[in-house]
């Protein structure tokens, strides 16, 4: 990679803003776009317009790159920019690089002969995020539950990259956890490392006994007549994407706490979530043969 690039970050939250400062401190030319909330940034030029983004060596977009009705998603920014404009302020075969890229902003970009280089789809990314968004999880347990998480027990849905990180911290912090999940190969994986063990398929008769619920999959696992199994007390944490893992009409019906905490990176450890996003952008542009 050239040791100095023209780079651009446009819009995103706490997460892009230190990924610009980061990139700045590599000696690279940064433009920011539609993070003017936070004010200047060091060594980072904050632009009102869109003019020059088109001779960008690499631009990036945030995760995810659209925010509600396709426009960039934006939230550190008073700009409601349609994300169709920025990408007709970019060129072909400009390196684009954007986070959790849908099916309707891949095929905005593909009518404009533009190529999205999907970040978060990294493998690299999705083991650094774990990490920041199981301490978050714990964080958030720590502050909404009544008891200590020593001696509690935890019910941790999926045993993918997040699932297995935050079962490891829990257990450490002395809960008492059981992992769920639906391959009989991480059932197996679990239980070898001392943790109880659920099949996702087959919750029911097995969910009262729990204080803490954290869910990591992307699918409505905890739906209604799951919910109404919980303890009186018992704490939900939906980590999953939207749509969510939870039936949260339905929980709030029954009186079940909820917290659906989405893109905890970004807001318990922002720096470190920058410094990943940035280690994943320089791994693309190496193959890319920047």
């Amino acid at each position: 990679m050239r040791h100095e690039l023209n780079i651009w970050v446009a819009g995103g939250d706490m997460r892009q803003a230190k990924l610009a400062e980061l990139l700045a401190e590599d000696g690279h030319s940064v433009h920011t776009f539609a993070l003017e909330q936070l004010g200047d940034l060091p060594g980072v030029q904050a632009e009102e317009h869109l003019a020059g983004i088109a001779l960008a060596d690499c631009v990036v977009l945030p995760l995810p790159a659209a925010g509600e009705g396709s426009l960039l998603n934006a939230p550190l920014s008073e700009r409601r920019c349609p994300l169709s404009r920025l990408m007709d302020a970019l060129r072909p075969n400009q390196i684009i690089c954007a986070g959790m890229v849908g099916p309707q902003t891949a095929a905005m970009a593909a009518d404009r002969g533009l190529t999205l280089h999907d970040y978060f789809a990294r493998e690299e990314l999705a083991v650094a995020n774990a990490v920041p968004t199981a301490e978050g999880a714990i964080q958030i347990a720590m502050e909404e539950l009544p008891i200590t998480i020593q001696g509690s027990r935890a019910l941790v849905i999926g045993c993918g990259r997040l699932g297995r990180a935050l079962a490891q911290r829990l257990s450490a912090l002395g809960s008492k956890v059981s992992v769920a999940a639906r391959k009989y190969a991480d059932l197996a994986w679990a239980e070898s490392c001392g943790y109880g063990v659920e099949h996702t398929g087959q919750l029911e008769g097995w969910l009262c006994g729990y204080d803490l619920v954290v869910n990591t999959v992307p699918a409505r696992i905890l739906e209604r007549t799951r919910l109404e199994e919980l303890r009186p007390g018992c704490l939900v944490i939906d980590l999953a994407s939207k749509p969510g893992g939870v039936d949260l009409e339905a929980a709030a019906q029954l009186g079940v706490k909820v917290v659906w905490a989405l893109s905890l990176p970004g807001k318990v450890a922002p720096v470190t979530a920058g410094r990943s996003i940035k280690t994943a952008i320089y791994n693309m542009l190496h193959e890319l043969g920047v």
